[in-house]
């Protein structure tokens, strides 16, 4: 009884100490790879890498360096990791088949960050949603709206469809029209127009703005108004240039047609 003891107390110092080592490398292992993680994030901003990358790159390293501390302390157990590695290698596959979705997300955020359709801070249509591009993560694309929401896109889902970038370009073309009466002076509304986009400073000179009448409509005559501007300024013109266009009309006497009808009442006898 005596010697059982002896040995009970020599095994529980043996293993106790194991698993207190183990939990050591697996603490302070998961220190060093968030203290890497962090410091390979401050030098990849700090030497300007695309803010794109940067997130991705460091949380795939810091994802690696995990799974090396986890061995790491399971090998401190007595456990062998040779076989531990052969059975994570089957369990992967049964996992990977069984997640399927989750390894599209990995690599369609490989193909996001290789092809570049988009960056951090481009404002961008797809997913079926649209808002500017605050993170691209391992699995997820997380957009902001212009109302402030938050939204979360599988990679797969984002590059399963069409991406439409608005920012990817320096300028855009802003695309109006305006309507005016059949009694109007076509000369006159387009000069009218002209001289708007020429007032606005923020529409560009090269490429030349397009004014030209596109449309004899059923009830008016349609003018297409395209100015070109740098794309931060896209909707600051497209709203600015809508209001003077109404204001401008009104001061020159030129009409808006909109839709209506005339009712005629027959009286019986």
């Amino acid at each position: 009884m005596e010697d059982f003891m002896i040995k009970s107390q020599e095994m529980v110092m043996f293993y106790g100490m194991k698993v207190i080592i183990a939990l050591v490398i697996l603490i302070f292992g998961k220190w060093i790879a968030g203290a890497i993680r962090n410091s390979l994030q401050k030098m990849m901003t700090k030497r300007n890498v695309d803010a794109t990358l940067v997130p991705f790159a460091t949380n795939l390293i810091y994802t690696l360096l995990m799974v090396f501390v986890i061995i790491a302390a399971l090998g401190q157990l007595g456990i062998q990791t040779t076989s531990l590695v052969a059975i994570l290698g089957a369990a992967g596959l049964a996992v990977g088949l069984a997640l399927q979705g989750s390894l599209s997300n990995f690599a369609s955020g490989v193909l996001i960050i290789i092809f570049r359709p988009f960056k951090v801070g481009d404002y961008i249509e797809g997913g079926g949603t649209a808002g500017t591009v605050e993170s691209i993560q391992i699995f997820i694309t997380k957009l902001k709206t212009p109302d402030n929401k938050e939204i979360y896109v599988p990679n797969s889902t984002m590059m399963g469809g069409n991406i439409v970038n608005y920012s990817a370009q320096k300028t855009r073309r802003v695309d109006l029209s305006a309507g005016i009466g059949y009694s109007d002076d076509i000369d006159k509304a387009r000069k009218v127009l002209e001289d708007i986009l020429k007032a606005d400073e923020r529409v560009l000179k090269d490429p030349p703005a397009l004014v030209a009448v596109t449309e004899l409509a059923d009830s008016s005559v349609n003018f297409v108004v395209r100015p070109w501007v740098k794309s931060e300024d896209y909707w600051g013109v497209y709203y600015d240039v809508t209001e003077t266009i109404k204001k401008r009309f009104d001061e020159e006497g030129i009409s808006i047609p909109f839709p209506q009808q005339d009712v005629h009442l027959f009286q019986e006898k």
